[in-house]
């Protein structure tokens, strides 16, 4: 399976990709049941009206890396996972960075899962937005 670009390993051989994933910048490098890595490469197609990057793309790459780590985590019990809470803190304002984004569990139930994602500007070391993220664990839809 592909998940934005980065091949997984499941039962299947779905891609999932879409132009709004795409419009975020983010690459996941990384991609492993315990850890997801990568960047994201922030600009002027992701600005809001007053010239900086938008919170919004910074919760669709936390859930984003939330997520694939997450399923990850339970792909090969024939399970799925879905967002249910989004909480990202937005820190400091750009207008353009490349900024690493690094996404771990803090829990990993049977039934429910809950990522922590930073995303750091790469030329500066400093947090832009930081979120967590709780999923619950599903049956794959037939």
């Amino acid at each position: 399976m592909q998940v934005y670009g980065v091949r997984m390993s499941t039962q299947d051989d779905e891609v999932i990709e879409s132009e709004f994933m795409r419009a975020t910048g983010l690459v996941m490098t990384e991609i492993t049941a315990t850890k997801v890595t990568g960047y994201a490469e922030l600009g002027p197609r992701q600005h809001q009206p007053h010239g900086i990057v938008h919170g919004g793309v910074y919760c669709a790459i936390i859930e984003t890396v939330a997520s694939t780590g997450a399923f990850t985590a339970v792909a090969d019990q024939g399970k799925v996972v879905v967002g249910v809470h989004n909480a990202t803190d937005f820190l400091r304002a750009v207008s353009e960075a490349r900024a690493t984004v690094v996404g771990e569990p803090l829990f990993q139930g049977r039934t429910q899962q809950l990522w922590q994602v930073v995303i750091t500007n790469d030329a500066n070391s400093k947090e832009l937005a930081r979120g967590q993220v709780r999923l619950a664990v599903i049956d794959r839809p037939s």
